[in-house]
């Protein structure tokens, strides 16, 4: 009976929002960076800010295996909304674009985290419990990524700080470097 259960069960929690729709988020890639033509959303009327990027990462798991021998199965993604996010149209420049991508960058870099612990489950002790366990490890690592966001905006004064702004871009690509084994 718990084998049919664990081979059944599947979570899948979304960082934002559950009803988005595949095809209107862009999953980040190495390989491919944000333009302005990925902002899509209404700019606010009355707010001092240029531009808002909305990210987040999604999880889904589900253990596969015998009774003898069980495996984590695990995917983990990150996603920018291009309807939830926006751009004055007279603040649209390189500078301000590389801020909004560091936004999406550091999202990427806590998605590569939860896959290094998710890799390092010890599966054995995974049991009827699971569901919540895994669950409080996302909603931490979640949690960070939100900190980390807000401590970025903080220290930059939202780009504006220009030399803060280059060592948050050193930090960020070094830290990705160094989790490059977790990447999507």
């Amino acid at each position: 009976m718990l084998k049919a259960f664990f081979s059944i069960l599947f979570l899948s929690i979304s960082g934002l929002a559950f009803a988005q729709a595949e095809n209107s988020k862009i999953f980040w890639n190495e390989t491919s960076r944000l333009t302005w033509e990925d902002f899509q959303g209404t700019p606010l009327e009355k707010t001092l800010f240029h531009a808002n990027t909305n990210t987040g990462l999604s999880y889904s798991w589900g253990l596969k295996g015998t009774s003898q021998r069980m495996e984590l199965d695990y995917k983990v993604e990150t996603f920018f909304y291009p309807t939830q996010s926006w751009v004055q149209p007279t603040s649209k420049n390189e500078y301000l674009l590389k801020h909004e991508q560091l936004h999406f960058d550091i999202s990427e870099l806590h998605a590569r985290k939860l896959r290094k612990i998710l890799a390092n489950v010890d599966v054995s002790k995974l049991n009827k419990d699971s569901r919540d366990y895994l669950n409080r490890i996302y909603e931490k690592i979640d949690k960070e990524r939100s900190e980390m966001q807000n401590t970025f905006d903080k220290d930059s004064n939202h780009s504006l700080n220009i030399q803060n702004e280059l060592r948050w871009q050193a930090y960020i690509e070094d830290e990705l470097t160094k989790f490059e084994e977790f990447s999507s």
